[in-house]
């Protein structure tokens, strides 16, 4: 996949197939649409192209506001699209003015002169250009003058309820890590670099790694113990998590860590990656170390089951 870092450079193929859209945590409906685009693509002897933004045009809209927190940073987006087999990705820098873009100039700027589309495929919902006014009933009316095919991707189902990122944050939002999951159609993912930390696991017998998040738009999963596979340097590890503020220890700052069954190493210092399997329990105040003890215990055995260890 031939990566752009805007429309310039830009080589046009013969026949692009191309998508636009922010394209956030690839789920199963993004997919969809990027499998029908090489179907027709292949078909056509053209190659497929997706349009994308970074950063999230709510960021930059509406930074104090109510922007998302999002599920795939730039690189794990990058490596995502690249699995589906998709042939170049145009990411544009998304500033205010190309906010103010409409959908009109849009398509004649970038869509045809800048990229040459032959034929456009969207989702059911996409809309693009200043205000969001261009969506599919607009392109069809204005299909002959742009010259291009178009074709419209239906809602994909689970149970009765239409994909989107975010249903996908709602649910992560809610600790429901393995809906989230289906919706992706992977476990969902984070990364961070182990970092020291208060040590505390150490002295419960159930050492730690510290993870810290770098980006601070990556969506973090409610508080609590989850059953993860954590994966060091290519290999990976059966843990749990715990995503929290360690009440028993009161502790203010929110912290992420993870303990990994049959690991021994010293990894601090480098990135590592979560992959979320399931939510166990609620982050908890204990009385007592003893207390505390025994319910890492049962988190262990718990864990350990669903990853079926």
């Amino acid at each position: 996949m031939k990566v752009y870092r805007g429309i310039e450079g830009f080589e046009k193929p013969d026949f692009a197939v191309v998508t636009s859209g922010t394209f956030d945590g690839v789920h199963a409906g993004h997919r969809r649409i990027l499998a029908r685009l090489k179907e027709l693509a292949d078909a056509r002897g053209g190659e497929t192209v997706l349009v994308t933004f970074w950063p999230h045009p709510r960021h930059v809209l509406d930074p104090e506001g109510r922007a998302p927190m999002l599920l795939s940073e730039l690189d794990e987006k990058i490596e995502l699209l690249e699995d589906c087999g998709l042939d170049h990705l145009v990411i544009l820098p998304f500033t205010r003015s190309l906010s103010e873009t409409s959908s009109l100039d849009f398509i004649k700027t970038i869509l045809l002169d800048g990229i040459g589309t032959k034929m456009l495929v969207i989702g059911y919902d996409h809309r693009f250009g200043k205000n969001r006014e261009g969506g599919f009933a607009f392109l069809k009316e204005k299909q002959s003058e742009f010259g291009f095919e178009l074709e419209e991707i239906t809602p994909v189902e689970i149970r009765n309820s239409a994909i989107s990122s975010t249903k996908t944050r709602a649910f992560l939002e809610s600790g429901d890590v393995k809906s989230a999951s289906g919706l992706l159609n992977r476990p969902y993912g984070l990364r961070g670099e182990v970092v020291h930390g208060r040590k505390v696991g150490r002295l419960l017998n159930y050492p730690t790694a510290n993870i810290e998040v770098r980006s601070e738009y990556k969506l973090i999963p409610k508080d609590g113990v989850y059953a993860v596979r954590v994966e060091v340097d290519g290999q990976k590890f059966g843990a749990m998590m715990n995503i929290g503020h360690k009440p028993t220890f009161e502790q203010n700052a929110r912290s992420i860590e993870a303990h990994m069954f049959d690991f021994s190493g010293d990894i601090y210092g480098k990135v590592i990656r979560i992959e979320f399997v399931d939510r166990i329990r609620n982050e908890m105040k204990f009385s007592s170390k003893n207390e505390l003890m025994d319910q890492l215990k049962l988190d262990e055995i718990n864990s350990k089951t669903i990853l079926g260890m």
